[in-house]
């Protein structure tokens, strides 16, 4: 493992599966774990609104024993004053053991870590990179699935924007036989860069439409995404786009009967809620998930054994 986790490719294939693993126990033995980071502090400092990933991270670090210190909000600290990110990092690293950072310039996780001796973890950069949300789907997966390999992944909505899906396919190319079927309006297909240094480059097949209803049949796992309003420069372009694709029952009808449907969440209205019920419907179980991930991921950092 490194000493910090700016991005999913700083990851091995075998740091993944070890962290994976790690979680599985986790979910078996809780009690063994209650008490592995007493005395230590994690800092969340969270420039960007979240609910999912700073209460996950908070909460992993409680059920760890732990203590949390930080901020979830730019406006509740001396960052409001000016402060850079340099110097606020340098100032937590006075009080905690580790750092997970959200924020809304891409790379501001990477300048930090650079500036601190503790364990720093990019809880999510703009729309660059979230590889605890990737972690969080891989478990995910591999606990709906049974495995990482051999499987269809079908990503619908926001390809453009969507660091989770970006981390995603860089995570899954590590894995045999894993196709992509990439399902987006033209101005939101994946970037170019993603297109020629991941998959390409990758050699990992993958294929683009705009229709949801052609490429449902051939899925083992549907990865929704919202569009993402804060990822717009125009409010007209957002209006226009956001009710591209909702997944209703009806467009569950010629699906596999094991399907597995997974969102990083928020949620607006791309997943009916009649969609919660459906057995085959992931997406607060992987929430879960992303708590224990955490935990494996803190203690490996820490190298709490």
């Amino acid at each position: 493992m490194t000493k910090d986790l700016i991005d999913i490719l700083q990851l091995s294939r075998d740091d993944i599966d070890a962290l994976i693993a790690k979680a599985g126990d986790i979910i078996d033995h809780p009690d063994a774990y209650a008490h592995k980071c007493d005395g230590k502090k994690l800092a969340t400092l969270f420039y960007e609104p979240s609910t999912r990933t700073r209460l996950s991270f908070e909460s992993a670090m409680y059920e760890l024993g732990g203590n949390v210190i930080g901020f979830s909000s730019a406006t509740d600290s001396s960052v409001s004053k000016g402060e850079s990110v340099a110097d606020t990092a340098r100032t937590v690293e006075c009080f905690a053991d580790i750092i997970a950072m959200r924020h809304p310039k891409e790379g501001a996780p990477y300048v930090a870590a650079g500036k601190v001796d503790i364990p720093v973890v990019n809880a999510g950069d703009g729309g660059h990179n979230h590889p605890t949300q990737t972690l969080t789907d891989l478990l995910t997966i591999s606990r709906e699935k049974g495995r990482l390999s051999d499987m269809v992944i079908g990503c619908c909505g926001d390809l453009k924007f969507g660091r989770t899906v970006h981390s995603l396919l860089e995570a899954m190319s590590r894995y045999e036989n894993v196709r992509f079927v990439l399902i987006s309006p033209e101005e939101l297909k994946i970037p170019e860069h993603v297109r020629t240094e991941v998959l390409e480059k990758g050699n990992i097949a993958f294929e683009e439409t705009d229709s949801l209803e052609n490429a449902m049949p051939k899925l083992d796992v549907l990865y929704m995404t919202r569009v993402q309003r804060e990822r717009f420069f125009n409010e007209a372009d957002y209006l226009r786009l956001k009710d591209t694709y909702i997944l209703t029952p009806d467009k569950l009808e010629h699906a596999k009967e094991d399907l597995s449907i997974l969102h990083p969440l928020p949620r607006v209205n791309e997943i009916s809620v009649e969609i919660d019920k459906d057995p085959r419907a992931c997406y607060f179980r992987q929430v879960l998930y992303g708590k224990y991930i955490r935990m494996a991921l803190i203690l490996s950092l820490l190298g709490v054994d």
